[in-house]
């Protein structure tokens, strides 16, 4: 199988979809790898870490598209980063399909397969291939040191000779992997850390990292939707739940947000009266301001101070640790690759086979993912149909 890994072409985007760890691993596995000039720098790996793996390194994008069978890349959710695949193609990469559907049915008529990293379902065998994951524990633990480096209070409690300094307290919305990596960091600096997440299973993993969970007067019953992520709220639901907020708010030094629906607007977690009321010096980090911001001051990719709170909001946050995020999406690649792979190298689609099933958007002419139909108004074909 011939295997190619492109450069990113996005501005920002410093990481590259597999390191050589991972090509020398998919060689040893009769895979033939090619990777663009430059592909790894960003991230610290150099062409000649990738030729000491066993990779080719071919000099354009046309050479890599021309040979290559399987194209894995970090950000496929571009229409133009995937204009010159061509029928038969396999592109596998992170697509944000279900914010950006339209493209698929064009995708699907040119003859091009398509593996969204985003769908691969949170199933026990699936984790070792799952890249959101792996994004959001260093988007939690880089929101911690952004917060930090703002701060006009250290983290921890010192007890000096000009006297006592208090801890920080740092308050956590959302208990998912960001959110958990979030305290889990916050708690080693050594700040007093609180979390709260509208699902009520997430209160024993709020406390397996050492975070006290902060427990509202709500309905939370129909709070988990698939795939284990928070379900959207009505309006309703979310004015009750900012009004009991606004008090823990008040409290904080630090707030970092991690709320986000999958294909959806972020909610609408801090509202302007409620940074009003928060302290002068206070730090938000909107981990949701790409989309749309769980602060409803926060602008994406800048930082702003009102009403005395610096209110940041990264974006592809994970980019600014380029090295170990390629590390942890590369693994998670070539583990996917290796369940797709069969013995001799080749290329196995088993539609019986859920993984597959949930992360294949298009193949053979058809979008098949449900979820994509679903939002395009296509029926849901059973798989033997396409498969």
């Amino acid at each position: 199988m011939r295997i190619s890994v492109m450069r990113e072409r996005h501005p920002g985007e410093a990481r590259v979809a597999l390191v050589p760890a991972n090509v020398s691993t998919l060689v040893g596995l009769g895979c033939q790898i090619f990777v663009e000039t430059g592909a790894g720098d960003a991230a610290g790996f150099s062409n000649a870490s990738y030729r000491e793996a066993g990779a080719e390194i071919l000099e354009t994008r046309a050479q890599l598209v021309e040979r290559s069978e399987i194209i894995l890349c970090v950000d496929a959710s571009r229409e133009e980063g995937l204009a010159d695949l061509q029928d038969g193609q396999v592109c596998i990469g992170l697509m944000d399909p279900l914010s950006h559907c339209d493209r698929f049915s064009d995708l699907a008529r040119r003859g091009i397969t398509t593996l969204a990293l985003e769908l691969v379902p949170r199933i026990s065998r699936a984790q070792s291939m799952d890249a959101l994951s792996s994004i959001a524990t260093l988007a939690g633990y880089k929101a911690v040191l952004l917060a930090a480096a703002q701060a006009p209070r250290i983290f921890p409690m010192m007890m000096t000779a000009a006297g006592t300094l208090n801890p920080s307290r740092v308050f956590i919305m959302g208990a998912g992997v960001a959110g958990l990596q979030a305290a889990a960091t916050a708690k080693r600096l050594g700040a007093v850390v609180e979390a709260y997440d509208v699902r009520p299973a997430a209160r024993e993993q709020i406390l397996s990292v050492g975070a006290k969970p902060v427990e509202l007067d709500l309905d939370t019953s129909a709070a988990e939707g698939q795939g284990g992520y928070a379900s959207q709220q009505d309006d309703d639901f979310l004015d009750r739940q900012r009004e009991q907020m606004s008090t823990v708010l008040a409290q904080q030094d630090v707030v970092i947000t991690t709320a986000a629906i999958p294909g959806a607007k972020a909610p609408v977690l801090i509202t302007e009266e409620m940074v009003k009321g928060m302290k002068a010096g206070a730090v938000i980090v909107d981990l949701a301001a790409e989309r749309g911001g769980n602060c409803e001051l926060s602008q994406p990719g800048e930082v702003v101070s009102v009403y005395g709170v610096t209110i940041i909001g990264p974006t592809n946050i994970v980019a600014t640790l380029p090295h170990h995020a390629s590390q942890m999406y590369g693994r998670n690649l070539e583990n996917l690759l290796r369940h797709l792979l069969d013995h001799e190298g080749r290329l196995q689609l088993d539609f019986e086979d859920e993984i597959l099933d949930e992360t294949v958007v298009t193949h053979a002419g058809e979008v098949r993912a449900a979820r994509i139909r679903e939002r395009l108004a296509l029926p849901i074909k059973a798989c033997e149909e396409v498969a």
